[in-house]
This record gives C-alpha cells, structure tokens and sequence, in this order.
C-alpha cells in the first residue's frame, strides 16, 4: 500500500493534526485519500458531532481525519474500535470486555486503501503503546510497512523523547520519512531552533515544522508535503 504511518513520542503532541494537514493537502492536490486509525478512546470526553469546518475542533480524532481528507469512509472503516473512557486502547478495551483484533485491524487497513491513491495511518499515542498485551502500535506499523513520519513538542524534552522514538522505528525495520514538530512558534526561542538542529543532527533525520492551526479553517493551513518513501521529503515544510 502507498501511504504513510503518523507516530509520537506521546499523547497530545498533535499527531491527529499533523495527520489531518497532510490528508488534506493531499486531497487539495487531487489524490484519492484514506484515513486509519486503530483505536480511538475518549469519546465521553469528545463526542462524535455534526462533521462541519466550525466544530472540527471538537470533533473526535476519526472524524477529523476524515473531514480533512475528503472521505466517506464510515466509523468502523476509520477507526475500527472506539472506546469512551480516555485511557489506553488494550485498558479500554478491557473495560468494554473486549480485545482488539490484529487481524481486524490488518484488514480494515487493506481495505481502506481500496479505490484510493494514499492511506493516511495515525497510530494511538506512542510508538509502543500497547493495543493489545502483545501488539503493540509499532506491530501494527511494521505489519503496514509504511514510512513513519514522527511528531513531536518544540519544547524541553523532545530531544530525548524524539530521539528514543526514532531508535525505536528504525529498530523496527522501517523508514523514518520526518520528524514534525509542532505547534512550532511564529518566533522561535534559542531552545526551540537549538532541538530542531539536534534532532535532525543526531537522528539523521529531516526535521519539518508546523505551526498551530485554525482548525476550522483548513484553507489558511500550510502545504503538508511529503512524498512517500523520500526520508529528506519534510524540508520543505519549514518555510510553511
């Protein structure tokens, strides 16, 4: 399959969105794009709402994706398993007296690439989070060998977290295709140039930038770019 996987280096550092720019400007440029996401949790936190530009801001990780790339993909085809309480997808799971299915989860990908130039994976949290006791998010990164693309903070920490995060997908066996790091400031500080430069230095890696995004106004984001299997393909994104 032609795509890419979206990891992080944790929870909340934006995957959804750095997923959602590159859906979009994918769709903007005229190709035929999937979303995936294995799980999503915290759904009574943020429920399902009308999918319309003015809510995109509340709208739960799968809707979002979705929205962005133009899809008509149902729920299940997005996000085949969703869970209400905001914790882990294999806890989740548990608590709804279930376990994710590596098959289900291998198929529905497959599926969604059906009839469509680019599947966008996100993963759920970290590279190593856990979806079941046994398979993890980087099992299910390696079973779709696509290049990783890996988001990440601006801020103190990233280097080390970044940097753990890039070992631990090469030692997987796949592409590292760039580093994001965002929401990257209209005026970086010292600190924050200084851990780009690092990380691209150190991790060998090409390291992009985006910065916070109106959600509700997709047409004012900046051109995600970065052509599958091309591991220097995210620079020009700085200029964004």
């Amino acid at each position: 399959m032609r795509g890419l996987f979206i990891t992080g280096t944790g929870t909340e550092v934006g995957k959804t969105v750095v997923a959602s720019a590159i859906a979009y400007a994918a769709r903007a440029s005229g190709e035929r794009v999937a979303v995936f996401k294995p799980a999503v949790s915290g759904l009574d936190d943020n429920p399902l709402r009308p999918e319309i530009w003015e809510s995109a801001a509340e709208l739960p990780d799968h809707a979002l994706l979705r929205l962005a790339a133009g899809s008509k993909q149902g729920d299940d085809q997005v996000a085949p398993y969703r869970y209400g309480p905001p914790v882990a997808p294999h806890l989740a799971a548990e608590l709804a007296g279930e376990r994710l299915d590596p098959d289900r989860l291998r198929g529905a990908a497959l599926a969604a690439t059906e009839d469509t130039d680019l599947l966008v994976c996100e993963g759920v949290g970290g590279f190593l989070v856990p979806l079941t006791s046994e398979y993890l998010v980087r099992d299910l990164a390696r079973d779709l060998a696509l290049p990783v693309v890996v988001v990440a903070s601006p801020g103190l920490g990233t280097i080390n977290h970044t940097l753990l995060t890039l070992q631990g997908v090469r030692e997987a066996g796949l592409e590292v295709a760039a580093v994001v790091l965002t929401p990257w400031p209209a005026e970086p500080s010292p600190m924050e140039l200084s851990n780009l430069e690092t990380i691209e230095r150190l991790g060998s890696v090409a390291v992009a930038t985006l910065p916070c995004l109106d959600l509700t106004q997709p047409g004012s984001w900046p051109a995600v770019d970065i052509p599958v299997g091309s591991p220097r393909a995210a620079s020009s994104l700085r200029a964004a």
